[in-house]
C-alpha cells in the first residue's frame, strides 16, 4: 500500500540524537531556485531542533567532492554529521550537457551512500524548465528541500537503530 504525502511528511515519533547534526551542500548555480530548496530544508531541520551547516559549491558536479572531503576531514571529530543533504537544480538546455551532469551527480550521491557510514540525501532538481522548478520549490509538488530534510531525518533514525 502506497503512503500518502501526509504520511511521508509525518515526523511524529521520530527519535533523533540530541546533538543531531546535518551538512547541507548547496550550489551557487541556479541560486534563486536552490535558495527556496534551502529554506524548506532548514525549516524542517529547525522544527526538529537539528543543527546544520551549509557548504556552498559552484555546481552540482562538485557536490560529491565536497561531501567526501568534508567527511574525510571530520570523521574522527566529535561533531561529525549524521547525514548530508545535497541541494541543487539542473535545468535542461539544448545540449546533452544536462544528461551528463545529471548522471554524474546521481552516480556520485549513490557512490557516497555506499562508501560513507552516513546517508547522503539527493535533493537535486533535474527539470526541463523553470516552471517545473517552481512547482517543486513551493508550488504544486511541494518543496523538495523539505522532502530532502525529512528523508535525512528518517535515514538518521534508521542508521541509529543499527547501533
Amino acid at each position: 500500500m502506497a503512503l500518502s504525502s501526509a504520511q511521508l511528511y509525518n515526523l511524529q515519533g521520530i527519535r533523533l540524537p540530541a546533538d543531531a547534526f546535518v551538512i547541507i551542500v548547496r550550489t551557487e548555480w541556479n541560486s534563486d531556485i536552490v535558495d527556496l530548496l534551502e529554506t524548506g530544508c532548514l525549516k524542517v531541520l529547525n522544527d526538529q531542533n537539528v543543527k546544520s551547516k551549509i557548504l556552498t559549491v559552484p555546481g552540482v558536479f562538485e557536490i560529491g567532492f565536497a561531501i567526501k572531503n568534508y567527511w574525510d576531514h571530520q570523521k574522527e571529530k566529535d561533531n561529525k554529521p549524521l547525514a548530508f543533504i545535497a541541494l541543487g537544480c539542473v535545468l535542461k538546455g539544448d545540449t546533452p550537457h544536462f544528461e551528463y551532469v545529471c548522471n554524474a551527480v546521481t552516480d556520485s550521491i549513490n557512490q557516497l551512500n555506499l562508501l560513507l557510514p552516513v546517508p547522503s540525501i539527493y535533493g537535486i532538481l533535474t527539470v526541463n524548465n523553470r516552471s517545473q522548478a517552481d512547482e517543486r520549490t513551493g508550488g504544486a509538488h511541494g518543496n523538495k528541500g523539505e522532502e530532502a530534510a525529512i528523508t535525512a531525518l528518517k535515514m538518521i533514525e534508521l542508521s541509529q537503530s543499527f547501533k
